[in-house]
Protein backbone atom coordinates (compact mmCIF):
# COMPACT_ATOMS: atom_id res chain seq x y z
CA UNK A 1 0.00 0.00 0.00
CA UNK A 2 0.85 3.41 -0.97
CA UNK A 3 2.00 5.53 2.09
CA UNK A 4 2.35 9.25 2.69
CA UNK A 5 3.55 11.04 5.67
CA UNK A 6 2.34 14.36 6.19
CA UNK A 7 4.28 16.61 8.97
CA UNK A 8 2.17 19.25 10.74
CA UNK A 9 -1.81 18.89 11.51
CA UNK A 10 -2.95 22.32 11.30
CA UNK A 11 -4.72 23.76 8.67
CA UNK A 12 -2.70 22.83 5.64
CA UNK A 13 -1.72 19.48 6.85
CA UNK A 14 -5.15 18.55 8.04
CA UNK A 15 -6.65 19.17 4.81
CA UNK A 16 -4.34 17.85 2.72
CA UNK A 17 -5.04 14.54 4.39
CA UNK A 18 -8.41 15.32 4.05
CA UNK A 19 -8.25 15.79 0.13
CA UNK A 20 -5.73 12.70 -0.13
CA UNK A 21 -8.62 10.55 1.32
CA UNK A 22 -11.47 12.19 -0.23
CA UNK A 23 -9.80 12.09 -3.95
CA UNK A 24 -7.99 8.98 -3.99
CA UNK A 25 -9.41 6.16 -5.92
CA UNK A 26 -6.89 3.35 -4.87
CA UNK A 27 -5.78 1.91 -1.12
CA UNK A 28 -3.75 4.39 0.65
CA UNK A 29 -2.29 5.19 3.66
CA UNK A 30 -1.80 8.80 5.11
CA UNK A 31 0.13 9.35 7.58
CA UNK A 32 -0.22 12.66 10.00
CA UNK A 33 2.14 13.34 12.03
CA UNK A 34 1.00 15.80 14.50
CA UNK A 35 2.98 17.69 17.60
CA UNK A 36 2.65 20.52 20.12
CA UNK A 37 -0.78 22.31 19.33
CA UNK A 38 -4.20 20.18 18.64
CA UNK A 39 -4.85 18.22 15.92
CA UNK A 40 -7.24 19.68 12.88
CA UNK A 41 -6.58 23.28 15.35
CA UNK A 42 -2.96 23.78 15.00
CA UNK A 43 -1.95 27.48 16.62
CA UNK A 44 -4.89 29.49 14.85
CA UNK A 45 -7.76 27.40 15.76
CA UNK A 46 -6.65 25.92 18.99
CA UNK A 47 -8.15 28.57 20.82
CA UNK A 48 -10.99 28.08 23.76
CA UNK A 49 -11.06 31.52 23.74
CA UNK A 50 -14.84 32.82 22.90
CA UNK A 51 -13.36 36.48 21.94
CA UNK A 52 -11.18 34.88 19.62
CA UNK A 53 -12.64 35.95 16.24
CA UNK A 54 -11.91 34.93 12.50
CA UNK A 55 -10.53 37.58 10.72
CA UNK A 56 -12.62 36.71 7.64
CA UNK A 57 -16.39 36.66 7.24
CA UNK A 58 -18.37 33.21 7.30
CA UNK A 59 -18.83 33.02 3.53
CA UNK A 60 -14.84 32.74 2.64
CA UNK A 61 -13.81 30.11 4.92
CA UNK A 62 -14.96 26.99 3.23
CA UNK A 63 -12.35 24.57 3.58
CA UNK A 64 -12.80 23.37 0.30
CA UNK A 65 -12.16 25.47 -2.97
CA UNK A 66 -14.54 23.10 -4.76
CA UNK A 67 -17.52 23.61 -2.15
CA UNK A 68 -17.63 27.23 -1.59
CA UNK A 69 -20.36 26.92 0.52
CA UNK A 70 -19.53 23.97 2.50
CA UNK A 71 -17.97 26.02 5.99
CA UNK A 72 -21.78 27.82 5.99
CA UNK A 73 -23.66 24.72 5.30
CA UNK A 74 -21.93 23.35 8.71
CA UNK A 75 -22.53 26.20 10.18
CA UNK A 76 -26.16 25.62 9.69
CA UNK A 77 -25.66 22.12 11.28
CA UNK A 78 -25.33 23.94 15.02
CA UNK A 79 -28.09 25.13 16.95
CA UNK A 80 -26.52 28.33 17.63
CA UNK A 81 -26.57 29.54 13.53
CA UNK A 82 -29.43 27.49 12.10
CA UNK A 83 -31.93 30.59 12.25
CA UNK A 84 -29.99 33.22 10.78
CA UNK A 85 -30.72 34.79 7.63
CA UNK A 86 -28.78 33.89 5.37
CA UNK A 87 -27.05 37.20 4.45
CA UNK A 88 -26.10 37.83 8.23
CA UNK A 89 -24.57 34.54 8.32
CA UNK A 90 -22.39 35.08 5.91
CA UNK A 91 -21.23 38.60 7.39
CA UNK A 92 -20.27 36.39 10.56
CA UNK A 93 -17.31 36.52 12.05
CA UNK A 94 -16.87 33.02 13.98
CA UNK A 95 -15.16 31.96 17.29
CA UNK A 96 -11.89 30.55 15.96
CA UNK A 97 -12.25 27.75 18.35
CA UNK A 98 -15.60 26.82 16.08
CA UNK A 99 -13.67 27.12 12.88
CA UNK A 100 -11.42 24.43 14.75
CA UNK A 101 -14.29 21.97 15.21
CA UNK A 102 -15.39 22.30 11.41
CA UNK A 103 -11.88 21.26 10.59
CA UNK A 104 -12.00 18.60 13.47
CA UNK A 105 -15.54 17.64 11.90
CA UNK A 106 -13.87 17.15 8.09
CA UNK A 107 -11.05 15.09 9.80
CA UNK A 108 -13.12 13.00 11.40
CA UNK A 109 -15.43 12.22 8.82
CA UNK A 110 -12.19 10.51 6.62
CA UNK A 111 -10.35 8.67 9.88
CA UNK A 112 -13.85 7.19 11.07
CA UNK A 113 -15.57 6.49 8.33
CA UNK A 114 -19.00 4.80 9.28
CA UNK A 115 -18.59 1.97 6.30
CA UNK A 116 -15.59 0.42 4.67
CA UNK A 117 -15.91 1.70 0.95
CA UNK A 118 -13.27 4.31 1.14
CA UNK A 119 -9.90 3.25 0.24
CA UNK A 120 -7.94 5.34 1.84
CA UNK A 121 -7.05 5.12 5.42
CA UNK A 122 -5.92 8.30 8.08
CA UNK A 123 -3.60 7.10 10.79
CA UNK A 124 -2.36 9.96 13.58
CA UNK A 125 0.96 10.10 15.18
CA UNK A 126 0.99 12.45 17.91
CA UNK A 127 5.34 12.53 17.88
CA UNK A 128 7.25 15.48 16.65
CA UNK A 129 9.16 14.73 13.53
CA UNK A 130 12.96 15.47 14.17
CA UNK A 131 14.53 14.15 10.77
CA UNK A 132 13.50 12.47 7.23
CA UNK A 133 16.06 10.54 5.01
CA UNK A 134 15.96 8.71 1.83
CA UNK A 135 17.10 5.35 1.03
CA UNK A 136 18.05 4.12 -2.25
CA UNK A 137 14.83 2.10 -3.05
CA UNK A 138 12.78 5.22 -3.10
CA UNK A 139 11.42 5.74 0.59
CA UNK A 140 11.62 8.14 3.51
CA UNK A 141 12.39 7.18 7.16
CA UNK A 142 11.05 9.75 9.38
CA UNK A 143 12.70 9.95 12.61
CA UNK A 144 10.33 11.36 15.58
CA UNK A 145 11.57 12.33 18.67
CA UNK A 146 11.15 9.22 21.05
CA UNK A 147 13.90 7.51 18.27
CA UNK A 148 10.94 5.31 16.43
CA UNK A 149 10.72 5.36 12.82
CA UNK A 150 8.25 5.51 10.40
CA UNK A 151 8.38 4.77 6.20
CA UNK A 152 6.57 6.64 3.96
CA UNK A 153 6.90 6.77 -0.28
CA UNK A 154 6.39 10.88 0.31
CA UNK A 155 6.58 13.36 2.51
CA UNK A 156 4.55 16.50 2.68
CA UNK A 157 6.17 19.19 5.11
CA UNK A 158 2.69 21.17 6.27
CA UNK A 159 4.55 22.77 9.46
CA UNK A 160 3.10 26.35 9.50
CA UNK A 161 4.80 29.18 10.83
CA UNK A 162 8.34 29.32 11.89
CA UNK A 163 8.40 29.72 16.33
CA UNK A 164 8.50 33.11 17.12
CA UNK A 165 12.01 35.22 16.84
CA UNK A 166 14.41 35.40 19.91
CA UNK A 167 15.08 38.37 21.31
CA UNK A 168 18.31 37.88 22.32
CA UNK A 169 21.66 36.40 21.27
CA UNK A 170 20.84 34.03 24.34
CA UNK A 171 17.56 32.17 25.40
CA UNK A 172 15.48 34.62 28.09
CA UNK A 173 14.31 33.53 31.10
CA UNK A 174 12.18 34.91 33.52
CA UNK A 175 8.66 34.13 35.05
CA UNK A 176 7.23 37.03 33.70
CA UNK A 177 7.99 36.07 30.52
CA UNK A 178 6.40 34.12 27.64
CA UNK A 179 8.14 33.19 24.68
CA UNK A 180 4.72 33.05 22.48
CA UNK A 181 1.36 34.04 23.21
CA UNK A 182 -0.28 30.95 22.82
CA UNK A 183 0.70 29.27 26.22
CA UNK A 184 -1.56 29.81 29.39
CA UNK A 185 -0.11 33.34 30.25
CA UNK A 186 -3.12 33.75 31.89
CA UNK A 187 -1.68 31.97 35.09
CA UNK A 188 0.74 34.78 34.91
CA UNK A 189 -1.13 37.95 35.03
CA UNK A 190 0.49 40.50 37.71
CA UNK A 191 -1.89 42.59 39.50
CA UNK A 192 -3.62 45.61 37.75
CA UNK A 193 -0.70 48.10 39.65
CA UNK A 194 1.89 46.40 37.16
CA UNK A 195 2.21 46.67 33.26
CA UNK A 196 1.91 43.93 30.87
CA UNK A 197 3.75 44.65 27.54
CA UNK A 198 3.22 42.76 24.44
CA UNK A 199 6.20 43.02 22.07
CA UNK A 200 4.33 43.45 18.61
CA UNK A 201 1.01 45.34 17.29
CA UNK A 202 -0.54 42.53 15.35
CA UNK A 203 -2.96 40.09 15.14
CA UNK A 204 -1.45 37.89 18.20
CA UNK A 205 -1.51 41.26 20.36
CA UNK A 206 -5.00 41.77 19.51
CA UNK A 207 -5.84 37.98 20.84
CA UNK A 208 -4.28 38.87 24.35
CA UNK A 209 -6.30 42.41 24.29
CA UNK A 210 -9.75 40.91 23.98
CA UNK A 211 -8.76 38.03 26.60
CA UNK A 212 -7.60 40.74 29.13
CA UNK A 213 -11.01 42.45 28.75
CA UNK A 214 -12.99 39.49 29.03
CA UNK A 215 -11.33 39.05 31.76
CA UNK A 216 -11.71 42.17 33.06
CA UNK A 217 -8.41 43.10 33.95
CA UNK A 218 -8.03 46.70 35.07
CA UNK A 219 -4.08 47.48 34.55
CA UNK A 220 -2.33 48.87 31.43
CA UNK A 221 -1.72 47.10 28.42
CA UNK A 222 1.21 48.43 26.61
CA UNK A 223 1.97 47.13 22.24
CA UNK A 224 4.98 47.65 21.25
CA UNK A 225 6.84 47.21 17.40
CA UNK A 226 9.18 48.77 15.03
CA UNK A 227 6.10 50.27 12.91
CA UNK A 228 3.63 51.25 15.75
CA UNK A 229 0.77 50.14 13.50
CA UNK A 230 -2.61 48.46 14.71
CA UNK A 231 -4.51 46.27 12.08
CA UNK A 232 -6.81 47.99 10.37
CA UNK A 233 -10.81 47.36 10.17
CA UNK A 234 -12.62 45.80 8.06
CA UNK A 235 -15.34 47.59 5.83
CA UNK A 236 -18.05 47.37 3.18
CA UNK A 237 -16.47 48.62 -0.14
CA UNK A 238 -17.91 49.99 -3.27
CA UNK A 239 -17.82 48.84 -6.62
CA UNK A 240 -14.84 50.06 -8.11
CA UNK A 241 -13.47 50.12 -12.03
CA UNK A 242 -10.68 47.73 -12.09
CA UNK A 243 -7.92 49.59 -12.81
CA UNK A 244 -5.02 46.62 -13.34
CA UNK A 245 -3.54 46.04 -16.91
CA UNK A 246 -4.26 43.04 -18.37
CA UNK A 247 -0.64 41.10 -16.89
CA UNK A 248 -0.10 42.75 -13.71
CA UNK A 249 2.77 41.11 -12.56
CA UNK A 250 4.67 43.07 -15.54
CA UNK A 251 4.19 46.28 -14.19
CA UNK A 252 7.35 46.16 -11.83
CA UNK A 253 7.63 47.49 -8.10
CA UNK A 254 7.81 51.00 -9.47
CA UNK A 255 5.02 51.17 -11.86
CA UNK A 256 2.53 49.22 -9.20
CA UNK A 257 3.53 51.44 -6.61
CA UNK A 258 2.77 54.18 -8.69
CA UNK A 259 -0.32 53.02 -9.58
CA UNK A 260 -1.64 51.61 -6.66
CA UNK A 261 -1.06 54.90 -4.77
CA UNK A 262 -2.72 57.09 -7.55
CA UNK A 263 -6.14 54.76 -6.94
CA UNK A 264 -5.75 55.37 -3.00
CA UNK A 265 -5.58 59.16 -3.51
CA UNK A 266 -8.49 58.97 -5.74
CA UNK A 267 -10.49 56.25 -3.27
CA UNK A 268 -9.44 59.05 -0.45
CA UNK A 269 -10.53 61.78 -2.21
CA UNK A 270 -14.60 60.56 -2.58
CA UNK A 271 -14.54 59.16 0.99
CA UNK A 272 -13.95 55.31 0.24
CA UNK A 273 -11.10 53.00 2.12
CA UNK A 274 -8.13 52.76 0.11
CA UNK A 275 -7.53 49.46 1.00
CA UNK A 276 -9.87 48.19 -2.29
CA UNK A 277 -6.70 48.31 -3.63
CA UNK A 278 -4.63 46.05 -1.70
CA UNK A 279 -8.25 43.89 -2.27
CA UNK A 280 -8.15 44.15 -6.01
CA UNK A 281 -4.59 43.21 -5.94
CA UNK A 282 -5.10 40.05 -4.29
CA UNK A 283 -5.81 37.45 -6.86
CA UNK A 284 -2.86 38.97 -8.50
CA UNK A 285 -0.42 39.13 -5.87
CA UNK A 286 1.97 35.63 -6.18
CA UNK A 287 2.46 35.97 -9.57
CA UNK A 288 3.49 39.47 -9.18
CA UNK A 289 6.01 38.58 -6.50
CA UNK A 290 7.46 36.07 -8.60
CA UNK A 291 8.14 38.40 -11.20
CA UNK A 292 9.68 40.66 -9.06
CA UNK A 293 13.49 40.82 -9.46
CA UNK A 294 15.16 40.06 -6.02
CA UNK A 295 15.91 43.81 -5.14
CA UNK A 296 12.73 44.62 -5.68
CA UNK A 297 11.47 42.13 -3.15
CA UNK A 298 14.28 43.06 -1.00
CA UNK A 299 12.38 47.11 -1.25
CA UNK A 300 9.08 45.65 -0.69
CA UNK A 301 9.90 44.35 2.37
CA UNK A 302 11.88 47.26 3.53
CA UNK A 303 9.74 49.65 2.22
CA UNK A 304 5.90 48.45 1.70
CA UNK A 305 5.59 44.99 3.50
CA UNK A 306 4.50 46.58 7.22
CA UNK A 307 2.12 49.08 5.91
CA UNK A 308 1.01 46.06 3.24
CA UNK A 309 0.00 43.62 6.08
CA UNK A 310 -1.86 45.80 8.48
CA UNK A 311 -4.43 46.99 5.55
CA UNK A 312 -4.55 43.32 4.36
CA UNK A 313 -4.40 40.97 7.37
CA UNK A 314 -7.43 43.47 9.09
CA UNK A 315 -9.95 42.84 12.30
CA UNK A 316 -13.64 42.62 12.84
CA UNK A 317 -15.62 46.11 13.03
CA UNK A 318 -16.42 45.77 16.51
CA UNK A 319 -13.16 44.37 17.85
CA UNK A 320 -11.22 47.10 16.29
CA UNK A 321 -13.61 49.73 17.80
CA UNK A 322 -13.02 47.81 21.46
CA UNK A 323 -9.26 48.53 20.36
CA UNK A 324 -9.34 52.25 19.52
CA UNK A 325 -11.63 52.94 22.64
CA UNK A 326 -9.03 51.53 24.85
CA UNK A 327 -5.94 53.68 22.92
CA UNK A 328 -8.32 57.00 24.15
CA UNK A 329 -8.92 55.93 27.06
CA UNK A 330 -5.60 55.23 28.00
CA UNK A 331 -6.10 51.76 28.76
CA UNK A 332 -3.87 50.69 26.22
CA UNK A 333 -0.46 52.39 24.80
CA UNK A 334 1.41 51.94 21.46
CA UNK A 335 4.76 52.25 21.17
CA UNK A 336 7.06 52.65 18.15
CA UNK A 337 10.53 51.51 18.40
CA UNK A 338 12.60 48.76 17.63
CA UNK A 339 13.03 45.82 20.40
CA UNK A 340 17.10 45.79 21.12
CA UNK A 341 17.10 43.46 24.30
CA UNK A 342 14.95 41.75 27.63
CA UNK A 343 16.64 42.49 31.30
CA UNK A 344 14.98 40.94 34.31
CA UNK A 345 14.54 43.56 37.22
CA UNK A 346 13.10 41.53 39.97
CA UNK A 347 9.83 40.20 39.70
CA UNK A 348 9.54 42.71 36.29
CA UNK A 349 10.98 42.29 33.06
CA UNK A 350 12.08 45.29 31.27
CA UNK A 351 12.12 45.72 27.62
CA UNK A 352 14.73 47.70 25.37
CA UNK A 353 13.58 49.98 22.89
CA UNK A 354 15.30 52.06 20.53
CA UNK A 355 13.27 54.82 18.25
CA UNK A 356 13.84 56.26 15.27
CA UNK A 357 16.24 59.11 16.24
CA UNK A 358 18.27 56.25 18.09
CA UNK A 359 17.79 57.08 21.53
CA UNK A 360 17.52 54.26 23.66
CA UNK A 361 14.87 54.14 26.46
CA UNK A 362 13.19 51.18 28.63
CA UNK A 363 9.71 49.61 29.41
CA UNK A 364 8.85 47.89 32.35
CA UNK A 365 6.17 45.28 33.38
CA UNK A 366 4.83 42.27 35.42
CA UNK A 367 3.96 40.27 32.24
CA UNK A 368 5.72 40.36 29.07
CA UNK A 369 4.49 38.52 25.99
CA UNK A 370 6.50 37.93 22.80
CA UNK A 371 3.84 38.59 20.22
CA UNK A 372 6.70 39.45 17.30
CA UNK A 373 5.48 37.12 15.01
CA UNK A 374 7.54 33.88 13.14
CA UNK A 375 10.74 34.21 12.64
CA UNK A 376 11.95 35.35 9.20
CA UNK A 377 15.27 34.13 8.83
CA UNK A 378 14.96 30.40 7.86
CA UNK A 379 18.52 29.33 7.99
CA UNK A 380 18.70 29.99 11.49
CA UNK A 381 15.55 28.02 12.14
CA UNK A 382 15.08 26.62 15.75
CA UNK A 383 13.20 23.77 14.46
CA UNK A 384 15.63 20.59 14.64
CA UNK A 385 13.57 18.71 11.67
CA UNK A 386 14.67 21.72 9.84
CA UNK A 387 18.55 21.65 10.79
CA UNK A 388 18.39 18.28 9.75
CA UNK A 389 17.21 18.53 6.56
CA UNK A 390 19.44 22.02 5.70
CA UNK A 391 22.90 20.11 7.02
CA UNK A 392 22.63 17.50 4.56
CA UNK A 393 21.73 19.97 1.88
CA UNK A 394 17.64 18.42 1.28
CA UNK A 395 16.41 21.43 1.32
CA UNK A 396 17.25 25.07 0.37
CA UNK A 397 16.48 28.53 2.12
CA UNK A 398 14.45 30.32 -1.10
CA UNK A 399 16.40 33.80 -2.19
CA UNK A 400 15.08 35.70 0.62
CA UNK A 401 15.81 33.79 3.69
CA UNK A 402 11.91 33.37 4.97
CA UNK A 403 11.32 29.69 4.02
CA UNK A 404 11.96 26.95 1.75
CA UNK A 405 12.93 26.78 -1.55
CA UNK A 406 10.09 25.01 -3.29
CA UNK A 407 9.27 24.15 -7.24
CA UNK A 408 5.68 24.59 -8.89
CA UNK A 409 4.52 21.15 -7.89
CA UNK A 410 5.36 21.92 -4.42
CA UNK A 411 8.42 19.61 -4.37
CA UNK A 412 11.24 21.03 -2.40
CA UNK A 413 14.77 22.08 -4.16
CA UNK A 414 17.97 20.29 -2.41
CA UNK A 415 21.11 22.37 -2.00
CA UNK A 416 22.31 21.68 -5.71
CA UNK A 417 18.95 23.18 -6.91
CA UNK A 418 17.61 19.70 -7.69
CA UNK A 419 13.63 19.25 -7.18
CA UNK A 420 12.76 16.27 -4.79
CA UNK A 421 11.04 13.33 -5.84
CA UNK A 422 9.95 12.70 -1.84
CA UNK A 423 9.54 15.74 -0.08
CA UNK A 424 7.23 18.39 -1.00
CA UNK A 425 5.93 21.68 1.05
CA UNK A 426 2.34 24.13 1.16
CA UNK A 427 1.68 26.45 3.05
CA UNK A 428 3.81 29.54 4.92
CA UNK A 429 7.06 27.55 4.73
CA UNK A 430 6.57 28.92 0.85
CA UNK A 431 6.17 32.42 2.15
CA UNK A 432 9.08 33.95 0.19
CA UNK A 433 8.16 32.22 -3.21
CA UNK A 434 5.07 33.43 -3.04
CA UNK A 435 4.03 35.94 -0.19
CA UNK A 436 0.75 35.41 0.24
CA UNK A 437 0.34 32.03 1.78
CA UNK A 438 -0.80 32.30 4.93
CA UNK A 439 -4.15 32.48 4.46
CA UNK A 440 -7.53 30.10 3.72
CA UNK A 441 -8.18 31.34 0.71
CA UNK A 442 -4.54 30.08 -0.48
CA UNK A 443 -3.80 27.33 1.95
CA UNK A 444 -7.26 25.36 1.14
CA UNK A 445 -6.04 25.92 -2.74
CA UNK A 446 -2.71 24.14 -2.00
CA UNK A 447 -4.14 21.32 0.27
CA UNK A 448 -6.21 20.18 -3.03
CA UNK A 449 -3.41 20.64 -5.29
CA UNK A 450 -0.82 18.88 -3.71
CA UNK A 451 -3.25 15.55 -3.13
CA UNK A 452 -3.90 15.89 -6.81
CA UNK A 453 0.21 15.76 -7.39
CA UNK A 454 0.64 13.88 -4.74
CA UNK A 455 -1.69 11.11 -6.17
CA UNK A 456 -0.12 11.56 -9.30
CA UNK A 457 -3.75 12.10 -10.86
CA UNK A 458 -2.72 12.20 -14.76
CA UNK A 459 -6.25 13.84 -15.60
CA UNK A 460 -5.77 16.49 -13.51
CA UNK A 461 -1.85 17.44 -14.10
CA UNK A 462 -0.90 19.86 -16.28
CA UNK A 463 2.29 19.95 -17.36
CA UNK A 464 4.49 23.40 -16.71
CA UNK A 465 1.38 24.39 -14.84
CA UNK A 466 2.40 26.08 -11.25
CA UNK A 467 -0.07 24.59 -8.91
CA UNK A 468 1.88 26.89 -5.99
CA UNK A 469 -0.54 29.26 -7.29
CA UNK A 470 -4.31 28.48 -7.18
CA UNK A 471 -6.36 30.94 -6.12
CA UNK A 472 -9.72 31.90 -7.91
CA UNK A 473 -10.73 35.65 -8.46
CA UNK A 474 -13.76 34.98 -6.10
CA UNK A 475 -12.38 33.07 -3.71
CA UNK A 476 -10.32 35.84 -2.26
CA UNK A 477 -12.20 38.94 -2.62
CA UNK A 478 -13.82 39.05 0.44
CA UNK A 479 -14.89 42.70 1.23
CA UNK A 480 -16.17 45.05 -1.56
CA UNK A 481 -18.96 45.12 -3.71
Amino acid sequence: MKKVAIIGGGFSGTMAAVNLARLSSGPLCIQLINDKYPLGRGVAYGTRREEHLLNVAARNMSAAPDHANHFLDWLRTRVDYSDLPDPQLRETYVPRRIYGDYLRSILATYMQPIDQHHPAEIQVIEQEAVDIEFNFVGTAEITLKDGSTIDADRVLLATGNQPPCPLAEDAFSHPGYCAEPWGNWMEKLPAPSENIIVMGTGLSMIDVFLTLSEQDWQGHLIAISHNGMIPQSHFRGIEYPDFLPEEPENLGLDNLVLLLEKHCRQLQRIGENPGIVVDRLRPHTQKIWQKFELKEKQEFLKRYAARWNVIRHRIAQPIHQRVTEAITEGRLSVVRGRITGLEADGNRVSVNLQNRAGTSQQVSGGLVINCTGPNSGFSNTSVPMFQNLLQRGLIRPDELDMGIDVGADFATIDAEGNPSEFLFAIGPLMKGTLWETTAVPELRGQAMRVAQLLLDDAALVSPGHDYRISVEEEHVIEYYI
